[in-house]
C-alpha cells in the first residue's frame, strides 16, 4: 500500500480540473436553489389561497416530489423528457430536477415563515383597505423571508452535498471529476480528499455568509424596534 503524498493532494487542489469542477459544482446548487426558492415561494403562497383546486394542486405537488427519491426525478429528467421531445442538457436537467424536488421542501419552509407572522398584523392591513394581495407581497413576505433565512442556508447546504448524485446523468462536478481521476492511478485517498476539501471550503464559505446576514437582519430589527419604541 503506498503512502499518502501530500505533493499529489496539493496537485489536485490547485489543478484547473478540480477548480472547475468546484466551480460547477457552485453553479449548479446556486442555479437548484434559486430555482427552489422560486418555487417554493410560490407554493407557499399558493398554499394560503382561498381557492380550494389550488391549494389541492399545490398539495399534490409537494406529495409528489417529497415522496420519491431525487435520484428517480433526476434520471427521469435526463432519460425521459428526450421521449417527449425535450432534450435538454445534463447541467440543466440536473438544476431542473433539483429545482423541482428542493420547491417541494422550500414551500413547506416558508409556509411556516408565513404562519409565523401575526395574524393581528394582516387584520389591520385589512382594516386600512389593502387587499389580500398587497397584504401578502407588502406585509407578511417581508417579514417571513427574515425568518426562514436560517432554514434556508441549511438547506443550501444540503444542496451543496446532494449535487454529488448529478455525477449519475454525466455532469462534470466535484465528486465525479475525483472518481474519474481516481480511476486513472488509484490514488483515491488524495482525490477523495482533495474533493472533500473543496466541499469544506464551499459549505465553510456559505455558512460564514448566512451568519452574516442573519447578523445584519437582527441589527436591522432592532434598529427599527428601538425607532420604535423611541416614538
Amino acid at each position: 500500500m503506498r503512502g499518502f503524498s501530500f505533493d499529489l493532494l496539493g496537485h489536485y487542489l490547485l489543478s484547473v480540473q478540480f477548480a472547475e469542477a468546484a466551480v460547477t459544482t457552485l453553479w449548479l446548487s446556486l442555479a437548484s436553489l434559486g430555482a427552489g426558492i422560486l418555487i417554493g415561494l410560490l407554493l407557499a403562497v399558493g398554499q394560503e389561497s382561498p381557492f380550494k383546486p389550488l391549494r389541492l394542486l399545490v398539495l399534490g405537488y409537494i406529495w409528489l416530489f417529497r415522496g420519491t427519491p431525487v435520484l428517480l426525478q433526476l434520471v427521469f429528467a435526463f432519460n425521459v423528457l428526450p421521449s417527449f421531445g425535450l432534450v435538454l442538457s445534463g447541467f440543466t436537467c440536473a438544476v431542473l430536477a433539483l429545482g423541482l424536488n428542493e420547491g417541494a421542501y422550500v414551500a413547506e419552509i416558508m409556509r411556516s415563515g408565513i404562519r409565523a407572522v401575526g395574524r393581528g398584523q394582516r387584520l389591520a392591513a385589512r382594516a386600512l383597505g389593502l387587499e389580500e394581495r398587497q397584504i401578502m407581497f407588502c406585509i407578511v413576505l417581508p417579514q417571513a423571508l427574515r425568518i426562514v433565512v436560517p432554514p434556508i442556508g441549511n438547506q443550501f447546504i444540503g444542496m451543496l452535498k446532494l449535487s454529488a448524485i448529478v455525477s449519475v446523468i454525466g455532469v462534470q462536478e466535484l465528486l465525479l471529476v475525483a472518481d474519474q481521476t481516481a480511476s486513472g492511478n488509484f490514488r483515491y485517498v488524495e482525490t477523495l480528499s482533495a474533493a472533500g476539501l473543496y466541499y469544506l471550503a464551499l459549505t465553510t464559505m456559505f455558512m460564514l455568509a448566512q451568519a452574516l446576514i442573519e447578523h445584519r437582519l437582527s441589527r436591522r430589527r432592532k434598529a427599527k424596534l428601538s425607532v420604535a419604541v423611541q416614538r
